[in-house]
Formats: structure tokens, sequence, C-alpha cells
């Protein structure tokens, strides 16, 4: 790595976060169920969920209305109750309750695409994966580390730079700091501690 990106993924890798810890089964229910819904009310839906179903045998033979009323009000309740049902019979059937520790066989599952499936091998198997959501693909950018129109494209560029040591740490660090400093809209450059080493930051002084 260059001084500038070692600077940046040291930033990244001592960022104070806190993860709450869940089952792989789990990971990939509550990242399906965060798709466009603030992280607040995906956490709340999430807990109330896994109180009443504890397993993936349990929740495959669950009511998909059920599933809904307990899900509501995340944004496409409906929608996420179906395929939630769909994923646990899957898993269930095929794959012995088991979620599969292999990215080319979680996509496979109804509405899980990359970010999904990266944040199930990160964070529900703690191995090596690079989860690239809005707010890792928007301070990547940002920062001048890629230059990338995509999420994919992102993801691709950043296992290629940074160290698969420093990949389960990143995604949660950027998703905070880009909630609370590079936020989308009005960024707070001014009190940001890499702005020395961000393109965007250095262009908007």
């Amino acid at each position: 790595m260059d001084a500038k990106l070692a600077r940046i993924v040291q930033f990244f890798a001592s960022y104070p976060i806190h993860r709450h810890k869940r089952e792989p089964w789990q990971v990939l229910i509550a990242t399906l169920l965060s798709h466009r819904t603030k992280d607040e009310v995906t956490h709340v839906a999430a807990d109330r969920l896994f109180k009443r179903f504890s397993s993936i045998d349990e929740l495959a033979t669950a009511d998909v209305t059920e599933i809904a009323e307990l899900i509501k009000p995340v944004g496409f309740y409906r929608v996420k109750a179906v395929k939630i049902k769909a994923i646990a019979e899957i898993l269930k059937n095929k794959y012995n309750g088991e979620v599969p520790c292999d990215i080319d066989e979680l996509l496979k599952l109804p509405g899980v695409g990359r970010k999904t499936a990266n944040c199930v091998i990160a964070f529900g198997f703690e191995q090596p994966s690079l989860p690239v959501d809005t707010h890792v693909h928007r301070i990547s950018n940002r920062l001048g580390i890629v230059h990338t129109s995509r999420p994919e494209e992102t993801e691709t560029q950043l296992k290629c730079l940074i160290p698969k040591e420093y990949w389960i740490k990143l995604n949660p660090a950027m998703v905070h700091f880009g909630k609370s400093i590079c936020r989308p809209i009005r960024p707070l450059c001014e009190t940001c501690k890499l702005r020395d080493v961000c393109d965007y930051g250095q262009q908007n002084i």
C-alpha cells in the first residue's frame, strides 16, 4: 500500500465500532431487512422476528402473514416476508438448515445480492469478506482510493488494494463514518480527520 492508502486503512481499522453478534442465518435475514430501511427500524424488527422464531427450521414453517407483521414497518415488508420464508425453506431443504459459507451459493438465494452475501461471510462466519454498500462506495470514491461507478466495481478494486485482514472492519467503520462525517449531502469536511488525504475534501477547502 502507498502512504495515503495505508493512512486511510489504519484510520478505519482503529475506528471505534460495535456490532451486535448474530448467527449466520440471523445476519442473512437482518441484512435482507435492512435494504432501504433505517438501521434503528431494522434492529427492532429483526430482534422481534428472532425472538419469535429461533431457527431456520422454525422460520421455514412460519406463516408469511405473521412474518410480515413481525418485520413491519421495514421497507417493502410484505415482499421481504415472502423472500424470508422462501430463503428459510431453501436453507432447510437444500442445506440442512445451515447457511452456506460461500458467496456463489448465497447469491442463489432469493433477494440476496453481493452486499448481503458478503455481510453473511464477514459478520456471520467472521471470514474475510468486504461488503460494499452505498457508504463504502461513496467514501472510497471521495477519498480517491478508487474511481468507480458501481459498488461491484468498488468491491473488486478494494479487494485488490487492501489486505484481507482489514476487510471485515472496513464496512462497519465506513458506514458509521458515512453517517456521522462523510454524509451523502453536506459532508462535514471541516472536521474530517482524513481531509488532507481526501480528493473530495481537498477540492472543497
